[in-house]
This record gives structure tokens, sequence and C-alpha cells, in this order.
């Protein structure tokens, strides 16, 4: 819920935000026709209940620029359509992305909308009629607390959806590990429901410390790697900045409330909850996939480590490497794309694409089209424009981006990140589903 007065997102940008449906189709249109891309304007999101570990490249003297209200600005949302839920102080168009043409904003949810399948695909809008997913990064100086997100069946109580997610923990994002580089996942197998009920209880009777954590497993991160986390599941993400695909949808409920100094709200334990299940504490435990929260093998389920798309030789023969990072979910898949020094590469895609660049520069091309000079930016202001993360429609990633890296020492590494069923990573599925995918045999250094 918005409060009306609220500021905007795009207020004092210098840029101004178009929403006649003629005039967005034309700009959309005619910066397809130029780039056959499109640059995003950074899309800053902040939760009232973290402390930002200030590694998203923000200028620091704008983590709490949105007021003491807000809390601080520990997120970096990526090709969203889906708006931030941060209550009645939620600002106009949080967390919604938007597309940079001259002078003009469109909002990529206003491009979809209107554009449909040129944007996203037959396939996406024939499914879902919208783009389906987004990503962030999420930077937090301590551990969060244990929460969960919705499941499809009980998120469409509330008109939302249900909200499975990934992290992939990028080595350029982390020049440091915070505070609490571990990760509880759902409950210790051999836990009777009846002590989850009882913390839960505690929380909903005011308790703000109520030792949820202590039924929990934790696991310690690691640079390059990643988890599968799975709608249901129980998690208190830890310290490391969190590259973090997701369906698109902002539902949760906070279960925990106290991290280190990190006091939550405790209105957020029944956030999304149906008004007639308010106070119901049966609901917060139906919330859970309970047989996957005690699943004693929960890490060989759902940890990665990054797969390649195909040999490496093979890749590095053609002057890049890719790594699927994002891979055992169906609802959204993510790679990391290097651009080898002083090398120029074309790859094809079989669907659309959000992309965000971590190192390095690169000039980007479509066909024959105007070239994109894109790259990593550091001490961004809050309201300023930047040039390191782009969208790439189905049509154009089918024909083909050719990316060339400018510099003779230093690698470009982009991270690219793709919505649901993805007809590139059929073949991992398979693999995954079939020949039950041993990760220890598919460590990749690089």
């Amino acid at each position: 819920m918005i409060r009306m007065g609220n500021p905007s997102m795009f207020d004092k940008t210098g840029l101004k935000l178009t929403r006649n449906d003629n005039k967005l189709v034309r700009l959309l249109n005619q910066e397809l026709n130029e780039y056959g891309s499109f640059e995003m304007f950074p899309n800053w999101v902040p939760r009232a209940f973290c402390t930002p570990g200030r590694r998203i490249r923000l200028d620091p003297r704008d983590y709490y620029i949105m007021g003491p209200l807000r809390g601080g600005l520990d997120e970096r949302w990526f090709n969203s359509t889906t708006p931030a839920d941060n209550g009645k102080v939620t600002w106009k168009y949080e967390g919604l992305s938007a597309i940079v043409v001259g002078n003009q904003l469109v909002l990529l949810k206003d491009a979809v909308s209107h554009m449909q399948s040129r944007i996203i695909g037959k396939r996406l809008w024939n499914k879902y009629g919208r783009w389906p997913t987004y990503t962030k990064f999420f930077d937090n100086l301590r551990a969060l607390p244990h929460h969960v997100h919705h499941r499809e069946q009980h998120a469409r109580q509330t008109g939302q959806a249900g909200k499975p997610e990934a992290y992939y923990f990028s080595p350029d994002m982390n020049n440091y590990d915070g505070e609490f580089a571990y990760t509880f996942f759902g409950i210790t197998p051999g836990t009777p429901k009846v002590q989850v009920q009882e913390a839960l209880h505690k929380m909903a009777s005011g308790v703000t410390e109520n030792g949820l954590r202590l039924l929990a497993q934790a696991y310690q991160l690691l640079v390059g790697t990643g988890w599968d986390v799975p709608a249901g599941i129980l998690h208190a993400p830890g310290s490391l900045c969190t590259y973090e695909p997701q369906f698109a949808s902002d539902v949760f409920a906070m279960y925990e409330g106290l991290t280190g100094k990190d006091v939550v709200p405790p209105e957020l334990l029944w956030k999304d909850c149906p008004d007639s299940r308010k106070g119901d504490e049966s609901w917060l435990m139906e919330i859970l996939d309970w047989k996957e929260n005690v699943n004693p093998n929960f890490k060989g389920d759902h940890y990665m480590v990054p797969v390649p798309v195909k040999g490496i030789g093979e890749m590095e023969e053609d002057g890049f490497r890719e790594m699927w990072v994002c891979y055992k979910s169906r609802a959204f898949s993510a790679t990391e794309l290097t651009i080898l020094p002083g090398r120029t590469a074309t790859l094809q895609d079989g669907a659309a694409y959000g992309m965000y660049v971590t190192n390095g520069d690169v000039v980007m091309q479509v066909g024959d089209m105007k070239e994109r000079h894109i790259g990593t930016q550091n001490g961004i202001r809050f309201r300023e424009r930047t040039h390191d993360e782009i969208y790439i429609p189905e049509r154009e990633a089918r024909w083909g981006v050719t990316f060339t890296n400018p510099s003779l020492t230093t690698p470009c590494r982009i991270l690219k990140n793709f919505a649901a069923d993805n007809p590139d990573i059929r073949g991992l599925y398979n693999q995954i589903n079939d020949q039950n995918l041993k990760i220890q045999r598919t460590v990749i250094l690089t």
C-alpha cells in the first residue's frame, strides 16, 4: 500500500516518466530500431529492518537518503515489473524498473503491457501475460531474520504469486564477508513440529527473540557458489552480497523478531496473510513446506556450483566463458558471462534476458545496430543514470549480441537472468532430474 503524497522514485532525476500509451510505444520502437536493446535506470529499494553492507556501488552518502523511516538502501532490483511492498511509506514506483530513452523514462511494466510478446517473447506472454521474474542484489552487513516466502496456494489468497528464489555470491560483489557469512535453511531434521509452533507462538505473543534459529542448521557461504530456495522454505540469509533471481513477487512473512542488532516490526509476522487468518497461528505453519524444511539431504538438493553452458575450451577459443550459476528452479535461471580481455564474442540465447555488468567494460551490439558502451560504475548517486544494466528482448537475443572487451588485461563479467522455462537450460534440467547431477564433480575453478 502506498500512501498518497509519498515521493516518486523518479523525482529530481532530470528524466521525465512517460505513461502516455502512444508516446511510450513510439519511444520503445525507436530504441529497438536503433539499438535492439533497452538501457535501464537503476532501481534502489530500502528495507527498514536491515543494515546495508555497502557493496552495491552506491555513493556512501546516499545509503540512508530516503529518510529515517525507510532504513538503508540495501537492495538494487533488476528488470523488475513487480512493485516493492514496504507498507504505507513505500514511494511511488518503488521496485519498478524503467527504460531510459533519451531524456524520457518508460516503466518496463508498461513496455511489456503494451508491446507484449515483442518484448518478452510469445512463450512467456502466452503463459503468464507478464514478465514473470526479477532479480536483485541484497547486500546486508548482518544476517537477515528467519523468514519464508509463501507457496502459490497461500500467496494466491492475498492476490499474489508464490516466490521461489535462488542465490549466487558473485566474487566481484564481495570484497568482504560482512559480519555473518552463514545462512540458516529450514529446520534441523528430527525437530518436532511442536517446537516450531512454540517459537512462532512466542513471536505472535510479542516475544522479540523467539529462538526459531536454534532449531535450524547454518551453512557457510562460499563466494562463487549459490543456493536454490523454493517457496515455503525457512531461511535466514547470511551477510554476503547476494545476486537473487526470483519469481515476480514480493510476498513474505518474518518468523523471527530479532537478528543481531536489527529488530523486525512485529506486524511482518502476519504480512501477506488473509484478514480472516490473522492471529491464527496454524496459518503460520501451513505456509511452510514441512517435508522440504526437514529434508536430510537439503544441501545436496539445493546447493549450486557454476556449470559451464558448454565445453570450457570451446568457449575460450571463441573469446568468452559462460557458466550457469542458478539452474535448479524452472521459474528462472541465470548465467555469469565473462568476455576475455581483448576478445570479441557473439552469443545467441533462446529467451529474453536482463544483464548487469559486475566487472570491467564492454562494447555491445545487436546485429549491425548502434553500439552501446557499458561497464562497471562505482559511487553511484541515488538519482543518477548509469550505463551498467541492459534488457535484451527475445527476438534480439535469438539474433545474437556481440560483445567486445576493449581491455587487454581486465576480463568483463556480466550476470544474465532469464525467466521461467528457459529453452537453453532444458538439457541441464534433464541432467539434474534424471542423473542426479553430482555437485562435487561439476566444480569449475575460475
